[in-house]
């Protein structure tokens, strides 16, 4: 079977225990679209925020998970580790992250010639990487 999509982008899940420092991130500093919160049963709650045609679900769930994601990204542990958003103004997303006091973990650098990355990390330790290629 092939995979067919419906959609032209895949929607991410975030499970945290910090809402509002999640949405401080994402929806304040990287300006993503807040599309409101949704009550998902048992005392867990969603919030919706959009990124091109990506959703961004940080799910809240009533108690804390038994297991933590490893700091390090990468180095952390295996599984999703960051996450790459591809922007047009490298300089502007990065400088917001540093103003705001997001800890940086590649600061601006070109990995080739026309391709550059910054990589900062949101407040639960996930990794997002910034691109542009020129």
């Amino acid at each position: 079977m092939t995979l067919s999509l419906a959609k032209e982008a895949v929607d991410i899940g975030i499970v945290t225990m910090s809402a509002d420092r999640m949405l401080g991130f994402y929806r304040d500093t990287l300006s993503m679209k807040y599309k409101g919160e949704f009550d998902m049963g048992g005392g867990i709650t969603m919030h919706r925020l959009v990124c091109g045609k990506t959703l961004f679900k940080l799910v809240t769930p009533a108690e804390a998970p038994a297991a933590k994601s490893p700091a390090n990204g990468v180095d952390g542990s295996t599984g999703i580790r960051y996450l790459t958003v591809s922007v047009d103004d490298l300089e502007s997303m990065t400088e917001a992250c540093i103003l705001a006091s997001y800890k940086m973990i590649v600061s601006l650098a070109e990995i080739s010639p026309g391709i550059r990355v910054s990589m900062v990390e949101d407040p639960d330790g996930n990794w997002i990487e910034f691109l542009h290629i020129a």
